[in-house]
Parts: structure tokens; C-alpha cells; sequence
């Protein structure tokens, strides 16, 4: 990536991306401090220790979600640790929305009351989302969030991918994070391996301009080099990915959103996100970071 691409996107994030969003660029890119991010991210947060109040674009209403939540802690696993008092908080939370059997649905039912994308207003199906609860569990293992619902979370996770068969690309990130950061590493290496057949099958390994907006492919799953997904992919297809970030690019420095389009601010927010995503990607693989300070000790 050239110094004026990357230009670009800075100037693009400070012109229509979020005010967290803009500060984690500065934090990210910039070597810019944590405190405005944690500041800015705190807002999102409600008294029952989750998070809401649009900080998933698609859900705007005030009470808080799973997936919001979710959302929030790969927020703040940019930061450094996350303070114990603040992880059982959202634990606590993530308590009071877990089903029966230990898992997570994306959004409560609550959400048909609140303003949110279409999808969401009409979702019926309150069940229990593989992806989410192994994202969350996943961030609450990397940085040592010791709770009874973590422990629980980890159980049903295991059972069901021991009973995967298919799978989906949300799922998939989902599972992969939490085998990523699963202490018992072995299983979780083991169990990557099992499933490379079906992650591969649902993820576009040969993505062309024109489709990623509506598919996952192979930097979705392996965000970073040491990654545990990242060996289910050949170095050609990790490449063509990056090769495909930078030709896809806008001339205004951002990129679009790969969600579906139902509200102008949603999808202006959701473009800031993802240029942040995706400049992260392309740093982790070294196609910047020449002219990027080194990031910050002091977290």
C-alpha cells in the first residue's frame, strides 16, 4: 500500500467514520493513546455491563446485545489487557442473555422494539449462535476473564463443534477465534484441522472485484499471519486476498461495506469500520508499516 493510499483512508476515516472509530485510527495507525478509545467505548456501554446504542451499526437501539457486545471486546482487545473488573461486568451481563444451554443468540427478543436492520427486526430464531458465543469466549480466554459463564461458554462450545458437520463463514470466524486463544491447544489444533474441509468449502478462496460484497474469504478467517486459520490457506490465496483489498480501495480512500445496505447512516458507519478492519489486515501481512510509527508500549 502506498503512502497516498494510505493518506487516503485517514482522510476518509476523519471525514465519515465514527468519533471511536477515528480515535482507535489514531490509536491503530497513529500511535495515538488508549484513553479517547476506552473514553468513546464506555459510552456504548449500559448499567447491566453490555453493549449497545448502535455500536453495531445495525442494531441502533439502547439495550444491549450479544453481538454488540462482542463487538466491543475486539475493540478492546486492541487496547491491551482488559481489566478484570471490566471483563466480569460483561460477563454478568452475557449471563442474563445466555440460553439454557450455555449459548448465546446474536440479539434478544427485544430487538423487534427498537430500531435495527430490517433482518433483525424480523428474526425469529432466538437459539443459540455457535459464532457468537466462540467469539466472545474466545476473547474472554485471551485475556484471562476467569467467570462461570466464560467456563460454561467454553463447554457448549466444544460440543458443538465436536458436532459440526457444516458450517457457515460466521460461524467459521467465530470458531476460529475461539480455538485461537482456547488453552488447551492441542484439541484446538486438532479440531482446526478437522474442520479445514468445511471452512474452505464456505469461504471464496479466489475472490475477483465485483464479489466481496457478499462473500467471506480467506483474510476473514486468518486476520493475521500467526493466526490459527492461517494454514488452512496457500500463500497464493492469502496474497490474492491482499492483492484484492488494495485494488478494491475507493478513490475517496475507504471501502464499502460488505453488509447489505438499509440505512445511509448504518452504511456510512459500517465503511468505517471495515477501512479500519482492513488497514489492520494489510499492516499484520506487511503491505504497510514503513511509514507507520511502531505501536505503543505504554498499554
Amino acid at each position: 500500500m502506498t503512502w497516498d493510499s494510505f493518506r487516503a483512508a485517514e482522510h476518509f476515516t476523519m471525514r465519515s467514520a465514527r468519533l471511536i472509530d477515528r480515535h482507535r485510527f489514531a490509536h491503530l495507525f497513529q500511535n495515538g493513546p488508549v484513553e479517547p478509545v476506552r473514553a468513546a467505548l464506555a459510552a456504548y456501554r449500559n448499567i447491566d455491563g453490555g453493549y449497545g446504542n448502535g455500536l453495531d451499526p445495525d442494531l441502533r437501539g439502547h439495550a444491549s446485545q450479544p453481538a454488540a457486545t462482542g463487538i466491543a471486546l475486539d475493540y478492546l482487545d486492541d487496547l491491551g489487557p482488559i481489566p478484570a473488573s471490566l471483563g466480569h461486568g460483561i460477563c454478568r451481563y452475557l449471563s442474563t442473555a445466555t440460553n439454557p444451554d450455555g449459548g448465546l443468540p446474536p440479539v434478544l427478543r427485544n430487538i423487534r422494539y427498537t430500531e435495527s436492520a430490517p433482518w433483525w427486526q424480523r428474526h425469529e430464531d432466538f437459539s443459540s449462535s455457535l459464532g457468537t458465543t466462540a467469539l466472545i469466549a474466545g476473547y474472554l480466554h485471551k485475556h484471562h476473564i476467569t467467570h462461570p459463564w466464560r467456563d460454561n461458554a467454553t463447554a457448549y462450545c466444544w460440543k458443538r463443534v465436536a458436532a459440526l458437520r457444516w458450517t457457515d463463514p460466521h460461524e467459521a470466524i467465530g470458531v476460529c477465534t475461539f480455538l485461537q486463544h482456547v488453552p488447551d491447544r492441542h484439541r484446538a489444533v486438532q479440531t482446526v484441522n478437522r474442520l479445514r474441509p468445511m471452512i474452505r468449502a464456505v469461504v471464496d478462496t479466489d475472490p475477483e472485484p465485483g464479489t466481496h460484497h457478499h462473500t467471506h474469504n480467506a483474510l476473514d478467517l486468518a486476520p493475521r499471519p500467526g493466526h490459527i486459520a492461517r494454514p488452512l490457506f496457500t500463500d497464493t490465496e492469502i496474497g490474492h486476498g491482499l492483492d484484492l483489498i488494495e485494488r478494491t480501495q475507493r478513490p475517496d480512500g475507504g471501502w464499502d461495506t460488505t453488509g447489505r445496505h438499509w440505512d445511509t447512516a448504518a452504511t456510512i458507519e459500517n465503511e468505517g469500520i471495515r477501512t479500519i478492519r482492513l488497514l489492520r489486515v494489510l499492516r499484520a501481512y506487511g503491505r504497510i508499516g514503513a511509514f507507520l510509527p511502531p505501536p505503543r508500549q505504554d498499554h
